[in-house]
């Protein structure tokens, strides 16, 4: 195939066929073989030192199906919703409600959707980013991480619109996680002779790409995205120096308590305190 796209690039005519005996190849006329096996010879000298083409340092990604837990959390909390009208008066961000000291909205708020498109959107690409996250940095931990980036999302929102703001969403959470894989290369950077600044700034590269991609769409809330991205390149880089801590069994299992306590303490303080301010 890279042979052919090198023929074609020079106007030299050609077919790609196969034999049962030896199996694929290109055909030219006669008159075209000498130029052809003279633009093939030089596309394989210059490109047998190419640089873009090395082993990466720490080949494959490890991805944890234990995700699947997130997304029925969101997919729980919205037929929940369905259910109780009260519930997203009562979890989602509102600038004024906040200000007046319920706190609870910061967590609240990433657990709730406006709609089954909102809902799928998130879960879907949460799905493959945390899970990515929750295999890089520990099932605990990578899933803690994402979640706090998507309440310092919220608390962006908060900071930069005031009492001005009502919203809902897992995306901040999303794009925390894309932040946290963004990042994960800075743990390279001491290491010598590891072509480590390249692969750091690859990730950032793609991770922006991404987060212009996917969290700045018009109807997107874009700080709630933006805080929720760099609050995960924060955590990540807070992870990647002390990986083997993040990884400990006994670590992973306190983060897992402290992710369900932060679910359960916000709701249940905002359910029962909601009606009394």
């Amino acid at each position: 195939m890279d042979w052919s796209l090198v023929l074609a690039s020079q106007g030299i005519e050609h077919t790609i066929d196969r034999d049962d005996a030896t199996g694929w190849m290109l055909t030219v006329t006669e008159t075209d073989f000498e130029p052809a096996m003279k633009q093939i010879c030089q596309y394989r000298l210059e490109n047998r030192h190419w640089r873009w083409q090395q082993p990466v340092f720490q080949p494959g990604l490890i991805f944890d199906w234990r995700c699947c837990g997130w997304v029925l959390l969101i997919f729980s909390f919205y037929g929940w919703s369905a259910v109780r009208a009260d519930l997203r008066l009562t979890g989602r961000m509102d600038g004024v409600a906040l200000a007046q000291g319920e706190w609870w909205r910061l967590f609240t708020a990433t657990w709730l959707h406006a709609d089954v498109a909102h809902l799928a959107t998130n879960m879907v690409f949460g799905f493959l980013l945390v899970g990515l996250v929750m295999g890089r940095y520990g099932s605990g931990v990578g899933l803690l991480a994402a979640y706090l980036a998507g309440v310092a999302g919220n608390l962006a929102v908060a900071l930069v619109y005031g009492e001005n703001h009502r919203g809902l969403g897992a995306s901040g959470v999303v794009m925390g996680a894309l932040g946290l894989l963004a990042i994960q290369s800075v743990a390279l950077l001491p290491r010598p002779r590891t072509h480590a600044f390249k692969y750091f700034a690859s990730g950032i590269f793609a991770g922006v790409l991404l987060f212009v991609f996917l969290g700045t769409s018009p109807e997107a809330d874009v700080v709630a995205h933006l805080g929720g991205f760099i609050a995960g390149l924060v955590l990540g880089s807070l992870l990647a120096t002390s990986p083997r801590l993040a990884r400990r069994p006994r670590m992973n299992l306190a983060a897992v308590v402290m992710f369900g306590v932060l679910i359960i303490l916000p709701w249940w303080w905002g359910l029962t305190h909601a009606g009394s301010r």
